[in-house]
């Protein structure tokens, strides 16, 4: 394995958790498409079970060489002791949810999630007597004031889905931790590539690998990293016991993507940031909240804690939801569709779409406005980005 302290963020992209593998000398992490492993004999069985060192594979859902490259990988870029590959983003924050939180337990969350991170501490947790308190993260002070004696668990978005809306993480850590919370950080928007949360005092980072770890819009995936090895030995038993566990071959599309994730965030943040300038601009844009430009009101707060201001933005169109609609029906380079952080450009209506199952009261209060368009930047020419959208708003 390659020594990679020290090294930079393209060269751990593409070396950890990237072995020449021993058997053959390949270079890419062999597709161990199987289900259970052969023992050498009942010992080494035995001490496969016991997880003693001298042991080995057992079975895919306990642990499979190529989800395990993956899982090195991400810890790694995180800077995390331990990483766990989830089947889905949402199988990663249950497992989450599900290894933290008890009868009883209480939760503060960022008010603006992802929908269904939202949706099911709302539907499903209340049925095991778990509590959730939806804040406005952006200050520290709201977290504060909702952390109770039973609060076991902090759980933020920073950037926020799809506000934009950043947390002080330092600070709110802090404030967690004092109250004998963990705190958990969806890394999703920034990647490890522009921000790690570890390193700012969270407990545990998610991600949603499905979009900008792998890349290319063709894998759902998730994955959990923990700080320190009790922690993720707690975690790491629930997701064993659950089942939500990668396939290998899911595993290898993720590691091929994950390489080029350096690159790929580079472009699609450099087209993002004229873009978010272009459309400041535009007559028939209201208002726009990308955390790199100076107009976001914690623009300093993200120069601080995020290494670019990445890919996503938000905006509103003149007209409101007509307006929206209209641009986003007649658009031809940025594809109408949900999901983000793939090579190219998807735009896509939260108040009717990802976020439809958040009632409109409580979208409101988060500020996901009926006119809020989302806009996840790709890697195309960004002259044919600006083109698109501006042929179909100067119709508006």
């Amino acid at each position: 394995m390659h020594d990679l302290h020290g090294k930079g963020r393209l060269t751990k992209l593409i070396h950890a958790g990237n072995p020449i593998d021993p058997a053959t000398g390949a270079v890419s992490v062999p597709i161990y498409q199987s289900s259970t492993f052969a023992f050498k004999n009942a010992d080494h069985g035995a001490a496969s079970f016991r997880g003693d060192p001298e042991g080995g594979y057992i079975y895919t859902r306990l642990g499979n060489p190529t989800i395990m490259a993956l899982e090195e990988s991400v810890a790694t870029l995180e800077g995390g002791c331990g990483a766990m590959a989830c089947a889905t983003g949402m199988a990663a924050v249950n497992l989450v949810y599900y290894a933290i939180l008890s009868q009883n337990d209480h939760i503060v969350c960022t008010e603006s999630l992802y929908g269904p991170s939202r949706t099911v501490l709302e539907t499903e947790y209340p049925r095991f007597g778990i509590a959730a308190t939806f804040v406005d993260s952006t200050d520290p002070a709201h977290v504060e004031a909702a952390m109770r004696a039973e609060t076991k668990l902090v759980y933020l978005e920073t950037p926020a889905n799809p506000t934009l809306k950043l947390a002080d993480l330092r600070t709110i850590c802090e404030i967690a931790h004092r109250h004998g919370a963990l705190v958990c950080v969806d890394n999703t928007f920034a990647s490890p590539y522009l921000q790690n949360p570890l390193e700012l005092g969270a407990d545990l980072v998610l991600h949603s690998m499905t979009k900008f770890i792998n890349g290319h819009t063709d894998v759902v995936a998730g994955m959990v990293v923990a700080k320190d090895e009790d922690l993720y030995r707690r975690v790491l038993k629930v997701h064993k016991n659950l089942g939500g566990t990668m396939d290998p071959h899911q595993a290898w599309l993720v590691l091929r993507g994950i390489k080029s994730l350096g690159l790929r965030m580079e472009k699609a943040q450099e087209n993002c940031l004229k873009l978010a300038h272009f459309l400041e601009a535009h007559p028939k844009i209201t208002w726009v909240r990308y955390p790199f430009l100076e107009s976001h009101p914690q623009h300093d707060l993200a120069r601080e804690q995020m290494r670019g201001g990445g890919a996503v933005m938000s905006f509103g169109v003149v007209g409101g939801l007509d307006g929206g609609k209209k641009l986003m029906d007649n658009l031809e380079i940025c594809t109408l569709a949900v999901s983000l952080g793939g090579i190219e450009t998807l735009i896509e209506h939260p108040a009717s779409m990802t976020h439809a199952g958040i009632p409109q009261h409580e979208r409101e209060a988060a500020e996901i406005t009926d006119d809020l368009v989302r806009i996840a930047v790709g890697c195309e020419d960004y002259a044919d980005i600006e083109a698109d959208l501006a042929r179909v708003l100067d119709t508006i």
